[in-house]
C-alpha cells in the first residue's frame, strides 16, 4: 500500500495570534505539514522561521509573496483581512490551491468574487471554525423554528479589544441562521444600534449588541425572550485552538473536493 501523503498547508498571517495557533496546529497534527507561511509586507516577522515564536525550527520562512508562499502548498488557511484574503484567493485560483477562509467582514462584491472562484477551486468559508460554535448554530436553527412566535430575539457578542469589525462574523452568521429558519432575510430585520427614544421593539426584528474589551477570545449568546420565560443559548471560547483544529478538519474535508464553496456545516455533516 502506498503511504498516505501529508496535506501540505500554507498559513496566511503567520505571525499573528491566530496565525501562530494555526502554525502550531499544523506542526502538531499527524497528517498535515507546514509548506508555506505568509504575512503582510510590513510585518517584522518577514524572513523569520514560521516556528520561531515557539522556539521551533520548521524550515519554512515567512514571506509576503503569495506565489512563492503557495509554490509548495496544496492548501491555504487564511484568517487575515478581507483585502489580503482576496489577494490570496486570486493566487490560489491561479495555482490550483484549495482555500480555507476564516476571515470576516467581506463586502458583497468580495463574497461574489469568492463564489466565482469556487467554480475553479475548492473553498471552505466560515466566520467561525469552532466545532462547538457550529453545533450551536444548528441548535439555534432548531430553537428559532420552535420559538417562531411570541419570543424576541437578541444576539449578544463580546470580543477582545483588537477586533476591528462589529458585529462579529459569527454573530452575523447566527442572525442569518435564525432569520432563514423564520423565513426572513436578515438584511430586512436586523437592528444593530439603539439610542434615544426608539419606540417599542418590532417583534419581527433580530437585535445585535456588541462588547469589546480585554483579551476576550469570543463569547456569543442568543436570547429568546418570551412572556414569563427566556431561553439563552451560549457559546464561549477560551482559546483560539478550537478554531485551528476546525480549520484542519476543513483541510481534510477539502482534500476530496476539486471545486465548490462549502461551510462548516458541510465539514461536520450538519447540512
Amino acid at each position: 500500500m502506498m503511504p498516505v501523503q501529508p496535506h501540505r498547508v500554507c498559513v496566511a498571517g503567520a505571525s499573528g495570534r491566530m496565525g501562530q495557533m494555526l502554525v502550531e496546529a499544523v506542526i502538531g497534527s499527524g497528517d498535515c505539514v507546514l509548506a508555506g507561511a505568509l504575512d503582510r509586507m510590513a510585518s517584522p516577522a518577514l524572513g523569520l522561521d514560521a516556528g520561531a515564536f515557539a522556539g521551533r525550527h520548521t524550515g519554512v520562512v515567512i514571506g509576503a509573496d503569495p506565489v512563492a508562499g503557495l509554490a509548495d502548498s496544496r492548501f491555504l488557511i487564511d484568517f487575515t483581512r478581507p483585502e489580503g484574503t482576496i489577494e490570496h484567493l486570486r493566487a490560489c485560483v491561479a495555482h490550483g490551491v484549495k482555500l480555507v477562509i476564516g476571515t470576516t467582514g467581506f463586502s458583497e462584491a468580495q463574497k461574489a468574487e469568492i463564489a466565482e472562484a469556487s467554480k475553479s477551486i475548492a473553498i471552505m468559508m466560515a466566520p467561525n471554525m469552532s466545532v462547538g460554535v457550529n453545533v450551536t448554530m444548528k441548535l439555534l436553527e432548531m430553537a428559532a423554528k420552535a420559538l417562531s412566535t411570541g419570543y424576541d430575539i437578541e444576539v449578544i457578542e463580546a470580543h477582545h479589544r483588537h477586533k476591528v469589525d462589529a458585529p462579529s462574523g459569527t454573530a452575523l452568521k447566527m442572525g442569518e441562521v435564525i432569520a432563514a429558519a423564520l423565513g426572513r432575510d436578515l438584511k430586512d430585520c436586523a437592528v444593530y444600534a439603539r439610542e434615544g427614544v426608539t419606540g417599542e421593539r418590532d417583534p419581527s426584528s433580530i437585535g445585535f449588541a456588541t462588547v469589546r474589551g480585554g483579551d476576550i477570545v469570543g463569547d456569543h449568546t442568543v436570547l429568546f425572550a418570551g412572556i414569563g420565560e427566556r431561553i439563552e443559548i451560549t457559546h464561549k471560547s477560551s482559546s483560539r485552538s478550537t478554531y485551528a483544529q476546525g480549520s484542519l478538519r476543513a483541510v481534510r474535508f477539502l482534500a476530496g473536493r476539486s471545486h465548490g464553496l462549502y461551510d462548516m456545516f458541510d465539514v461536520l455533516g450538519l447540512s
